[in-house]
């Protein structure tokens, strides 16, 4: 065995909670990297779809995960369809109304919006974070529970709050920069599966060597 079947939707019969959402997400606007899971005890992490709010064809854009995501229960991910045209007198939005109000209907270049919304590989994500449209998370990242990301957050920074923000590096910036050219996460199974102990546990020498 090199490790779970990245096929399955619940890897571990033990821990039925986790699941692979690559293997459940029908949305073409939906990209999900491969071992990225979410758990949530109620559903089986079976409903993450459901946690991507305001996500339209009509707009185009996407919801970008990378791959060996940690996802915690409560997650939602906002996107750019919960804007509202704010260039006018009101930013009420009498087109989705109907009733002859679709007179008003605006033009795309007439939407705040904000591009696609990034989550890069190996970031934990805690408990009910919120994601506003358009935000990059870099690889490597932790986000606290219950913060609110309404701006891009670095590689390997620890975020918090609401708004959240940076309290402290993961790793010194030259860590980093190696950690961002080696790139583990695009290993096959088995060079992961042998590397896992330095990977786990820190040891930056061991990988070095590697590389």
């Amino acid at each position: 065995m090199k490790g779970p079947d990245k096929r399955k939707i619940h890897p571990n019969p033990d821990v039925p909670s986790l699941c692979f959402i690559r293997n459940l997400v029908r949305n073409p606007q939906i990209l999900i990297g491969d071992y990225t899971y979410y758990d949530d005890p109620k559903t089986n992490g079976e409903d993450f779809e459901r946690h991507v709010e305001h996500l339209y064809p009509f707009l185009g854009d996407r919801l970008i995960i990378g791959k060996f995501c940690a996802i915690a229960k409560g997650v939602r991910f906002l996107m750019n369809g919960a804007n509202h045209r704010m260039n006018g007198i009101t930013t009420y939005p009498f087109n989705i109304l109907g009733g002859g109000w679709e007179k008003v209907t605006p033009r795309l270049e007439d939407l705040p919006l904000k591009g696609d919304t990034v989550i890069g590989n190996d970031v934990w994500i805690g408990q009910d974070v919120t994601f506003l449209p358009g935000v990059h998370v870099g690889d490597g990242a932790i986000i606290g529970a219950h913060s609110v990301v309404a701006s891009d957050i670095p590689p390997y920074a620890v975020a918090v709050g609401n708004p959240c923000h940076v309290v402290r590096m993961r790793f010194s910036e030259e860590d980093v920069e190696f950690l961002l050219q080696l790139r583990w996460w695009d290993w096959d199974d088995e060079q992961i599966f042998e590397n896992l102990e330095a990977l786990t546990g820190g040891d930056f020498a061991r990988l070095r060597k590697r590389s």
